[in-house]
């Protein structure tokens, strides 16, 4: 279902977010609010997959140029991360691990050990005057282990608002799938 509004927000973490406490200090901690239009699939993970999956095409490169540049670190290249859900049969969604799921959220992440990470694709209610509006909010939060993790945050930290922006965009301008 299209959306005419494709207008992202940043927004406070959500109280009702698992991310919002998950670690006692973040060294980035972020969120995005979309409005879904009346009718749109309210699954968190349906939501997520599909976010995931419309990313724009600069969004690989970007991935590629990543995976190039931090291999010689030991960080988790994208590969990498496939092969951890193939070998070890986790549940994912794109590179990331499925770590929570419930009727309004899904927490994804992975683990490393340069940083931990966890996304909150949150499907809120939100209510004002007598009228109530459902919005997708994408929450990231991140806990850094050591110098390595905080440079690479502090140089990823940009684009990595720039793809959860343009993602939500490109997924409200695609047309949200909606509920049967």
């Amino acid at each position: 279902m299209k959306n005419d509004d494709y207008s992202v927000k940043p927004v406070a973490l959500p109280g009702e977010s698992r991310v919002a406490h998950i670690y006692g200090k973040t060294d980035l901690a972020d969120a995005y609010a979309i409005r879904l239009p009346e009718g749109a699939i309210a699954d968190p993970e349906l939501l997520a997959r599909f976010v995931l999956s419309h990313q724009a095409p600069w969004v690989a490169s970007l991935m590629r140029l990543r995976d190039a540049l931090v291999a010689g670190f030991g960080i988790k290249t994208s590969k990498q991360l496939q092969d951890l859900g193939d070998a070890h049969d986790d549940k994912r969604i794109y590179l990331f691990r499925i770590y929570a799921t419930s009727a309004n959220e899904i927490l994804l992440g992975e683990d490393d050990k340069h940083l931990d990470f966890r996304l909150s694709v949150l499907h809120q209610t939100q209510v004002q005057s007598t009228e109530s509006s459902s919005y997708l909010v994408l929450s990231t939060v991140v806990h850094c282990h050591n110098f390595l993790g905080r440079a690479y945050i502090l140089l990823i930290a940009p684009f990595h608002r720039l793809v959860v922006q343009s993602s939500l965009r490109r997924a409200a301008r695609a047309g949200w799938p909606t509920s049967l």
